[in-house]
């Protein structure tokens, strides 16, 4: 985010939390549906919208190669630690957001720009 964004209002926030959260349940679908209505609206909501979605991208790209793993079992703990990680990043994620802060994940592909 640049620093000419305005600090965002309480709905923005919220939004940008509930996309955050939205992702441990619902994978993609939440940041999909929140970035490609919100981003020309709001710049901070459709910035927290586009990095949940590249997180949420990168985690389905490990539950795959998870999947595949699984047959020589080390993608059975590959998947568990997807799990928590995605967790864990999302509840940081969704403090920075309800905060006012920028989040970026890491260990994330970047590949909505």
């Amino acid at each position: 985010m640049s620093d000419l964004i305005t600090v965002p209002n309480a709905d923005e926030k919220n939004i940008a939390v509930l996309t955050h959260l939205g992702g441990t349940l619902f994978s993609v679908f939440p940041a999909l549906i929140v970035w490609m209505l919100k981003k020309d609206n709001s710049p901070f909501v459709g910035e927290h919208a586009r990095e949940a979605l590249n997180f949420q991208i990168t985690l389905l790209i490990g539950y795959v190669i998870s999947s595949i793993l699984m047959y020589i079992l080390i993608g059975f703990m590959l998947a568990g630690i997807l799990w928590v990680a995605n967790i864990v990043f999302c509840i940081l994620a969704a403090i920075a957001a309800s905060n006012g802060e920028e989040y970026r994940y890491p260990f994330t592909l970047r590949l909505i720009s």
